[in-house]
Order: structure tokens, then C-alpha cells, then sequence
């Protein structure tokens, strides 16, 4: 792969995965950057090692995953709430409508299990399902019921807060 090819491969593959990246920090702009960047440094520092086993896509989102999901659960191990912080976080002013349905979603997607989350997140990126099949290892059939079911989980939960 040239620099040349690289930077093709960035331009196509980029937004949708640092939207992917956004999905899993919940809306943090800039951990989302720090994942496209991270991922895209393994990118290119792993670009011999590609095999073609799969297509380029499915390995640039399955890379993206891995990293969104290794530093959600380092995160998790470090974090500490405090009660000042969560009081902070309640009085925080109100968003518009669209603003706070957005929010919902993040935080609904952000409850789901890993694969799920994942499974989601890449629909959302208009992803084709048969490369998130691949990415996932699961069957084309299996993927549509688990898509359908995570629809109608989130809907309920951005309706009912359940």
C-alpha cells in the first residue's frame, strides 16, 4: 500500500469510522478523535499484514472496534464516580429537543452489551450488513434477527427510558 493508497483508503473510510468512534464515546467529540486517529495509525502501521482474507472495510471497522471496545474497558476498570460529579452532571443545562433525543440514543446504544453496540453502531454507519456480518462472525440471517431486536430495544428505551 502507498501513501497514496492510504489516503484514498482515509478519505473513503474516515468519517464512517470516527461516526463508529463517536457511537461508542457516547458523543465525546474528542475520544472520538483519538480513536479514528488510533485507528488509522494501526492502519498503516499493519498495512502489509492485510491479508485480503476479508475486504478492506470489514478490516478497518473490526481495527475501529477493537479499539473503541479495549479503551471502554480500561475506562471502566479507572473510573471513580464521585458524587460532586454526578450532582455537576444533573444541574448541566437543558439541550434542544433534537440535542437531547440524540443524547438518549447515545446513552441507550451506550447500555447495550459490546456486540450489540457494535452490531448498532455499524448499521447506523449505513455499513452493509454483509460486512458487518463478517466483521462479527456471525451469520447474514442471525444478524438481521439481532438488528431487529436491538431496534425495538432502543426505541423502547429512548420512549420509555427502559
Amino acid at each position: 500500500m502507498t501513501e497514496q493508497d492510504f489516503n484514498q483508503l482515509y478519505h473513503a473510510y474516515a468519517p464512517k469510522v470516527h461516526r463508529l468512534c463517536l457511537g461508542y464515546s457516547s458523543g465525546d467529540l474528542d475520544l472520538a478523535n483519538e480513536w479514528l486517529q488510533e485507528t488509522f495509525i494501526k492502519v498503516w502501521n499493519h498495512r502489509n499484514a492485510f491479508r485480503g482474507d476479508s475486504s478492506i472495510d470489514t478490516w478497518i471497522y473490526r481495527i475501529a472496534t477493537n479499539i473503541c471496545l479495549g479503551d471502554i474497558r480500561k475506562i471502566k476498570k479507572q473510573v471513580i464516580v464521585k458524587e460532586e460529579l454526578l450532582t455537576e452532571s444533573i444541574t448541566e443545562e437543558p439541550v434542544n429537543d433534537e440535542g437531547e433525543t440524540i443524547e438518549k440514543m447515545y446513552s441507550c446504544i451506550s447500555q447495550l452489551s459490546e456486540q450489540n453496540r457494535t452490531l448498532i453502531l455499524m448499521e447506523l454507519e449505513n455499513i452493509p450488513q454483509e460486512t458487518i456480518a463478517a466483521s462479527v462472525g456471525l451469520a447474514h440471517g442471525t444478524l438481521r434477527t439481532r438488528l431487529s431486536r436491538i431496534r425495538k430495544s432502543l426505541l423502547n428505551c429512548i420512549k420509555h427510558g427502559i
